[in-house]
């Protein structure tokens, strides 16, 4: 059984940071990419940044130089470093990894977490 597990979600002032963490745990094999996507009610989820098993990174377009999503591979874990925050990145934040059990490999997500930033 893999699970993912979010942590670090809550209330932050507009300019305000954030870092938010997501551990896998279970019967893991190996993990290849890791992302974080986020949702606000009546949307679709969309993309934050991703990184891969050897550290290549994306990000969208609305939170480049603000953002930094980053790994611990011993860890499992994947990381988001939120800077300067908007109240437009309000919205629930969910991990995403691509993780290779003992029978299967696809992609898990986390239960998510609410950010939330106050104007």
């Amino acid at each position: 059984q893999v699970q993912l597990v979010e942590s670090g979600g809550g209330l932050v002032q507009a300019g305000g940071s954030l870092r938010l963490s997501c551990a896998a745990s279970g019967t893991i094999s190996s993990i290849n990419a890791m992302a974080w996507y986020r949702q606000v009610p009546g949307k679709q989820r969309e993309l934050v940044a991703s990184i891969s098993s050897g550290g290549t990174t994306n990000y969208a377009d609305s939170v480049k130089v603000r953002f930094t999503i980053s790994r611990d591979n011993a860890k499992n874990t994947v990381y988001l470093q939120m800077y300067s925050l908007k109240p437009e990145d309000t919205a629930v934040y969910y991990c995403n990894a691509d993780i290779r059990s003992v029978f299967v490999q696809r992609p898990y997500w986390g239960q998510g977490t609410q950010v939330t930033v106050s104007s």
